[in-house]
């Protein structure tokens, strides 16, 4: 009699919610999804922060889920992957101190702008490859230091949303490269962080790494002790290992409450000009990254904002609307945008809204206005017309949507709209790579959207209407910083 399959886990602690998922070892098949919601919390402008200790309570409560839907005793292990920049301040007994500080959160701007100032060699893209500002660990930590100075006293050391799961799993703090990077501290020439005024960081070890459950969640969830626990990686990262994009030529796009745009290599490129965020891949490599940092969460602010039922019912009124008789929409609001642009300033505005305007109008434009920032990215990655565009992920989950990115960039979409757990996908593939076995090729059905020719100068005049709507928004918000002192002494918002 054959035994039954292992079955490998995948948790993925995102910006609403922790994803997990049980998979079969030899199969690939998802056995059993669980998500977990948990409340960000906005106490002031520019604020997001969330309690550490709801999403050790959603891991527990999914593990648990899983466990008693699968059989605990096939559980092979654990592999983490989870969202960042997110700051985790830990005390000497690696309890978290105060609120976590979301990677959403852009109050750290001035202590951002005083590192590039007074420790520019740390934080130079020369060595990070990323696009310093405010919101990565160390910047975050700065500012608490002079906001809660209590809190910045009993910290002893910074750590990722990712690093303090594993820590509570397992009993050691450790983090991987991919998670390293933000920190916007760590050197991707030598693998080790940049020295500086503020606590220790994590010790880094490879994705592929395990360490042990600990015995007391074990018992929680109903698993046996000891089982192993791979660190993983960065959400972006392992989405994108998940979804098979070729080096060198396929970008990928991992879409939830912001959008990640990775294109992979397999040598380490920091390019002179700097565009795209270079992060270490988890099972070799490196990504070069841009983020859009409001798409789901723009589309569901539409949404509660026009009583529209629901993004899907929004959308399909959208899908009725001629994009060039839509409002142009610049969808920048979120905190800020980090993608080609990489702008943390900039807001977000409608163009040429009437009485006649409906809300079906309003989402036209708006998913407009993210595809064309999402071309930018693509193009900036790189224009390689034989790759292909593999896409992930909720914000992109429509047909209207993936059709218009086929069109507006000219190549074909790939999409897997069987599984938006591509993260959790991945850190299930370090795990198993880990402990010696070979992720298991799973049988996705890929739709596939051909760009239609006919489109294209559609979308070349949508995209240069939507570039002099951006300079005419810049160009208003400078006469704004020159007649507000309070922009002239940096401390203004627009």
């Amino acid at each position: 009699m054959t035994p039954p399959e292992g079955i490998a886990i995948g948790l993925d602690l995102g910006t609403s919610s922790l994803k997990a998922i049980a998979v079969g070892v030899e199969s690939g098949r998802v056995l059993f999804r669980e998500r977990q919601p948990y409340p960000t919390h906005r106490p002031e402008l520019g604020a997001a922060e969330q309690a550490p200790q709801d999403w050790m309570a959603a891991a527990i409560g999914a593990l648990a889920r899983l466990a008693a839907a699968t059989g605990a005793e096939r559980w092979v292990g654990i592999g983490l992957s989870a969202m960042l920049p997110t700051l985790v301040c830990l005390d000497a007994d690696g309890e978290p101190v105060g609120s976590a500080i979301v990677w959403e959160d852009t109050r750290a701007e001035t202590e951002a702008e005083w590192l590039r100032r007074e420790h520019a060699d740390a934080v130079a893209y020369e060595r990070t490859g990323q696009q310093f500002d405010g919101r990565y660990l160390v910047p975050m930590f700065l500012r608490l230091r002079d906001s809660d100075p209590e809190v910045a006293s009993r910290t002893v050391r910074l750590a990722g949303a990712k690093d303090y799961l594993f820590e509570q799993l397992t009993g050691e703090l450790l983090t991987d490269p991919s998670t390293a990077a933000g920190s916007g501290v760590y050197d991707l020439t030598t693998g080790a962080y940049a020295a500086g005024p503020w606590p220790e960081l994590p010790p880094i070890a490879q994705s592929s790494e395990s360490r042990g459950l600990d015995a007391g969640v074990a018992r929680l969830i109903g698993v046996r002790a000891g089982i192993p626990v791979a660190l993983g990686g960065a959400d972006s990262v392992l989405g994108a290992e998940a979804l098979g994009t070729r080096p060198g030529l396929d970008v990928a796009i991992i879409s939830g409450t912001s959008t990640v745009v990775l294109g992979t290599r397999r040598e380490l490129e920091l390019r002179a000009e700097g565009q795209a965020l270079v992060t270490p891949l988890a099972l070799g490599g490196y990504g070069l990254e841009m983020d859009l940092v409001a798409t789901g969460s723009a589309f569901q602010w539409l949404t509660g904002l026009t009583g529209a039922t629901s993004v899907a019912d929004l959308i399909a009124e959208a899908s009725t609307v001629d994009p060039l008789a839509a409002p142009a929409v610049l969808p920048y609001v979120g905190p800020g945008e980090q993608g080609a642009l990489w702008e943390p300033g900039i807001f977000g505005a409608f163009h040429g809204l009437t009485l006649a305007t409906t809300r079906g109008a309003l989402m036209r434009g708006l998913l407009t206005g993210v595809i064309l920032e999402l071309r930018r990215c693509i193009f900036a990655i790189g224009p390689d017309v034989d790759g292909r565009i593999i896409a992930s992920g909720s914000s992109l989950a429509s047909p209207l949507a993936l059709q218009d990115l086929a069109d507006a960039c000219g190549r074909e979409v790939l999409a897997d709209e069987s599984d938006a757990d591509h993260s959790a996908l991945g850190a299930i593939a370090t795990l198993l790579v880990g402990l010696g076995k070979k992720p298991p090729t799973r049988a996705a059905t890929l739709s596939r959207y051909a760009p239609d020719p006919g489109r294209a100068a559609v979308w070349e005049a949508l995209a240069a209407r939507h570039d002099n709507d951006l300079e005419r928004e810049r160009a208003r918000a400078a006469v704004a910083r020159a007649d507000d002192p309070a922009w002239r002494a940096g401390e203004g918002t627009l």
